[in-house]
Formats: C-alpha cells, structure tokens, sequence
C-alpha cells in the first residue's frame, strides 16, 4: 500500500467558552487552520475533508468553505464530516484511504468548532400561531447530549466513573497533572499553533492544585464525581493538515500507518479509546508497550484513566503535554489536534510509534496509529 503521511499541519490556539476567540466565527477559525497548514508546504490538495460538528448557521458545507477561505483552490471539491468528536479524526482516515485507493493525490483534512458561537434554535415549522416557542442550545444539543441514549454525557460519564471505580480524587490528580504538563509543555505546543491576532497561545491553561479542583462542586448530578475541573473545557478551535503519499512529501510530519474506530453496546465513552486502540494495534500486531507516546482525548479525566488502565499504560507516556482538561476540547478540532500533537512530539524524541485515540458521543471510539 501507499505509504500515507502528514506533509505539514497546524492549529488555532485554543479559546475558552465566551473567551478571546468569541467574535470569531467559527468557518474562520478553520480558514486561519488552512492557511497555516497550506504555509508549511508546497503542495495544493484536490480534494477537502473537514469535521464540524455544530454545523447550524454555519453555512452550506462548512468544512469545504473554511478550506477555500483558507486558500484552496475554488475548484476542488470536499466534504464536511460529523461523527461528533471523531469528526477531524476521521477526516484524516478519509484522506488515507482516498490517498492509497488513488482517488486523491493530495488532501486537506481538518476540524473546526466555536462552541461560544453555536447558536439558538427556534422550531418554527409548523408555525407557533399563538404564544412564546421554546429555544435550543445547538452546543448542548448536537455537542453535548447524546440523541441516543436520550441522556446527557456527563452524568452518564459520573454513572460509569461509579461502576469501573474511578474516584473523585483520581480524577482531580490528573486534572492537575494535565495544567502543570501544559503549562511546562507551552513552547512545545507553540510549535503546532498558528497564532491569532484574539490569541497567541491556549487560552485554558491555568496554575491550580490539587486542593482547588477537590473543592469544586459535582457538576451534573449531585453526588457525582465529575467537576468543571476535571472534565474538558468548552472550548473554540480548529486544526488542518495536509495529507499525501511518502513519494509527493519526501520530508513529512509523520506517517499515517492506519486507523480502527468502534461502537460500544451502549453510548458510553469510558473505555472506547481502549477499545480502539486494541483493535488498532492487533491489526499490526503491536502490543500497547511497543507504543512510545499516547495522546488520549480528556474529554473527562475519567475517560483516559480507564483507558489507559484498561490497556495497562504508564501515564508518564500519556498526553506529555497536556490535554483536554487543560487545552480544552473544540469539538471536531480534537482529533487532529491530538494528531499533530503526537507527531511533533515524536518527532522531538527522535521518531517512534504512537497512538492518539479518543471517544465520542454515541459510544463510539477511534484510533490512529503514526510513525515518524
């Protein structure tokens, strides 16, 4: 097969909910993705896949039109891709399989969300003849409540912390353990981010201590486990990359060696990641010890404690420069966000394998697998 890899890619820093980034809509986000990418090489994709999950308001496929602002050219046609937070993920497994079938030469894979621009929805039709009509929060509804199982993510997320026995203080040593990698990780992390003019560097990243988060209030149900601190930040942000063959980028980012997604028997996000990883690695006949660096999404800190026990990982290996609960999680931006983040540390290290994998809504999980 065609040896698949990432030519270049880069990110937006990351904003906070109602934060620097919240005039600044959400397509242009991923046009300011797009630029930056398509600066670091000289090749020019003829073909686009962009994830965006709050898509309302956003215009006629939103991924194609933030990749044409960002400088693709108006004749190459694309395709904006939900499947919630896999959703820039999956855009790169795309691009890999139109790479190796021949169908593309080059592709644009991204994500974008602004989760503070995400707006309200009225149902007007059948029109409301008489009296007042309810409104909807597109960011709760298609970003954050599970339309299958009819129940919210976090307190099914506090039910499955209860049930594999991950505690409230795990949860919050992790949480402080993903600000301080961040905070020690930020000229690292520069090297991926194309700064704004609203923001240069991840606007979530904080000093904290372990005793701050373990004073914070349950969030979603009241004898939960899960808290704003421990959980990932609501966030505004996007990723591009530019996706090609080994014999068109000679010199590249990392290789795309191959990707393995699952759907769990219910809408939980616990253990997807594991699960995808290992239905991943089995294909190549890998074992998680023969994977140098993890990046797991921290959708809830519990998620990648449960993963990572599940798969046996020393979590010295695990998000080395932070992750969600501290960078914070812009819906589609995630996936490759984990990605390019990978790479470049891997790179940094001298080359290796590693794995970024995450979990979405509906209980399903994806995971890719790099080389550099």
């Amino acid at each position: 097969m065609e040896r698949v890899v990432i030519a270049a890619g880069a990110r937006t820093p990351i904003g906070k909910f109602n934060g620097a980034l919240a005039k600044v809509d959400a397509v242009e986000l991923g046009a300011h993705a797009v630029r930056a990418a398509l600066a670091r090489t000289d090749l020019k994709p003829d073909y686009v896949a962009v994830g965006n999950v709050l898509q309302a308001a956003n215009g006629q496929n939103p991924g194609r039109r933030a990749a044409l602002l960002g400088g693709v050219e108006r004749t190459v046609p694309g395709i904006t891709l939900n499947d919630v937070c896999l959703a820039s993920m999956s855009a790169v497994a795309l691009a890999a399989s139109m790479l190796r079938s021949g169908e593309a030469t080059t592709v644009l894979a991204g994500g974008l969300d602004s989760m503070t621009r995400a707006p309200h929805a009225v149902r007007m039709r059948p029109q409301v003849k008489m009296g007042d009509a309810a409104m909807v929060d597109v960011m709760v509804h298609d970003g954050l409540y599970c339309s299958i199982a009819d129940e919210g993510m976090g307190g099914m997320s506090d039910a499955e912390n209860a049930r594999l026995g991950v505690t409230r203080e795990a949860q919050d040593r992790f949480a402080e353990a993903s600000h301080a990698k961040a905070l020690a990780g930020r000229e690292r992390l520069a090297e991926e981010i194309a700064p704004l003019a609203e923001l240069e560097r991840d606007e979530g990243v904080r000093e904290t201590s372990y005793e701050a988060l373990a004073a914070l209030k349950p969030a979603f149900t009241p004898d939960g486990t899960i808290t704003a601190g421990n959980a990932s930040q609501v966030s505004d942000g996007a990723a591009a990359a530019v996706i090609t063959t080994a014999d068109r980028a000679p010199e590249f980012l990392a290789e795309v060696v191959g990707r393995a997604v699952v759907a769990g028997p219910d809408s939980t996000l616990h253990l997807r990641p594991a699960e995808a990883s290992t239905k991943l690695l089995a294909r190549f006949g890998l074992a998680p010890a023969d994977i140098a660096l993890w990046e797991i999404n921290e959708a809830f800190a519990g998620v990648v404690l449960a993963s990572a026990d599940a798969l046996e990982l020393d979590l010295d290996t695990v998000n080395v420069n932070g992750g969600a609960v501290a960078l914070g999680h812009p819906l589609a931006g995630s996936g490759l966000r984990l990605i390019l983040t990978l790479a470049y540390e891997l790179r940094r290290r001298g080359g290796g394998l590693g794995v970024a994998t995450l979990c979405g809504g509906g209980g399903q999980g994806e995971a890719i697998l790099l080389r550099t």
